[in-house]
């Protein structure tokens, strides 16, 4: 399975609903997640990206792995207090159970 890009509607209905509970979210996922912060413009995240979509083929079926642009979502990129990109955030058993910032 290749990455999935979410846009704001695509992470309400596959990661959480973050507008009706930002600080307090759910995960309703099925399976782990691992998130990528970038954006088009970043060279670290550019070198990532390769790696992230190698991840996805490696753990398909496994671990759900989305994109999320912060140019085009920074809602979404405040909610994870995203701050430098990339950055990668891994979601299991409902909550952030790792993150790592850089290339």
């Amino acid at each position: 399975m290749a990455t999935i890009n979410l846009s704001k509607g695509g992470f309400t209905r596959r990661v959480a609903n973050i507008e009706l509970s930002p600080n307090d979210w759910k995960f309703l996922g099925n399976r782990p997640a691992l998130i990528d912060f970038h954006a088009k413009w970043c060279g670290p995240c550019k070198r990532l990206s390769p790696i992230i979509d190698e991840l996805a083929e490696d753990f398909n079926g496994k671990v759900d792995v989305y994109k999320v642009n912060v140019d085009d979502e920074p809602e979404l990129a405040s909610s994870f207090r995203v701050i430098s990109i990339p950055t990668i955030v891994l979601v299991k058993d409902g909550k952030v159970t790792a993150s790592a910032v850089g290339y």
